[in-house]
């Protein structure tokens, strides 16, 4: 007896629901929001769609997800309380921005701390994983990452320590802003989109930020001189609102998981750090720029100078914290020692 068109149509729609995970099948579709500070271009952003697109691909589809850059939904300052509050689902917070607040996660920006922004991510989540349930409780912690080196970038010309007396800067977060003042500087606070404005009206004298991001944000046409070397980075986190997280089934969650992980941590920021280390030649290319290294005598000078901003961290953190500050700078050094991007 010939079986009927109809029946093995039917036949083949039950073999493929047996083929989805029963899980999966039961689960509901979930929106995210994921918000950005950065304007499209930036290469982070990028990144950050293609990790959702992978997480999408994890969930069966059940996840997926929409990109707002350039802060629409939200100041750069507010996006740690927008994860919080639900006002984004995922993040993209520069903990730095709130000085004080996160003092553990600081550390990984003290200055001439790492080399590299590739191994420097890998080693700051791998690290900070120990501390994140804590210090940042209001949310779902999903990774930590960094930029490739930052420097000054300046209307003057900054060689020595001494140079930073009397200027004024604009620093990438609260490590930094600890060493101007120990330099006699005075700081300025602002966001990333906001340096180009606050140099061009004359509010600060030079900013310390990442070489490719210097004219993605116009900052070329107000400053000319570029120190070159690896004076910091700045820690960035990617978090999760944790109602969101709390109701996604359990499969859901195992796909969140799955892309919460040091790996992730280093894929994400890869991109970025080649962008920012190619920054190097675009402005050394400017014409009146100057790009610029430093004697092994104003490094060691530079060196001397800054050693103090260890110390008022790690006071810092055990005040505010209650651990052991030599204890936590010491796992954040065998880590980036442990994946080659120490200094």
């Amino acid at each position: 007896m010939r079986t009927s068109l109809k029946t093995l149509m039917a036949c083949s729609a039950a073999a493929i629901l047996l083929a989805v995970s029963p899980a999966q099948a039961q689960d509901k579709p979930v929106s995210f929001r994921f918000s950005s500070w950065v304007p499209p271009q930036h290469p982070l952003n990028p990144s950050l769609v293609a990790w959702g697109e992978s997480l999408k691909q994890a969930s069966g589809g059940t996840l997926s997800a929409t990109m707002f850059p350039s802060q629409q939904l939200g100041k750069a300052f507010d996006h740690y309380d927008m994860a919080r509050d639900g006002i984004a689902d995922f993040t993209y917070v520069n903990p730095g921005y709130q000085p004080g607040r996160f003092p553990i996660f600081a550390g990984a920006a003290l200055p001439f701390l790492m080399s590299n922004g590739k191994g420097g991510s890998a080693a700051v989540d791998a690290w900070y994983r120990n501390y994140a349930a804590k210090e940042m409780k209001d949310v779902h912690f999903c990774f930590a990452f960094v930029h490739d080196p930052g420097t000054f970038h300046s209307r003057k010309k900054i060689v020595s320590p001494d140079d930073i007396k009397g200027m004024k800067v604009r620093p990438a977060g609260d490590s930094v802003a600890r060493m101007i003042t120990l330099l006699g500087g005075t700081n300025v606070q602002s966001s990333a989109p906001e340096v180009r404005e606050i140099i061009e009206r004359g509010v600060a004298d030079a900013v310390t930020f990442p070489w490719g991001s210097i004219p993605l944000f116009g900052i070329e046409k107000v400053t000319k001189y570029h120190m070159d070397v690896p004076l910091y980075v700045t820690p960035f986190v990617w978090v999760m609102n944790k109602a969101k997280y709390d109701a996604l089934s359990a499969s859901q969650k195992k796909a969140v998981d799955s892309h919460c992980t040091t790996e992730w941590a280093e894929k994400v920021a890869s991109q970025w750090a080649d962008y920012e280390f190619g920054g190097h030649a675009k402005l050394a290319a400017l014409p009146g720029h100057e790009v610029y290294k430093l004697s092994a005598p104003q490094m060691a000078a530079w060196y001397k100078a800054v050693a103090p901003v260890e110390a008022e961290w790690a006071k810092d953190v055990a005040s505010k914290s209650g651990v052991d500050p030599k204890a936590v700078m010491n796992s954040l050094k065998a880590e980036l020692k442990k994946r080659n991007s120490a200094l």
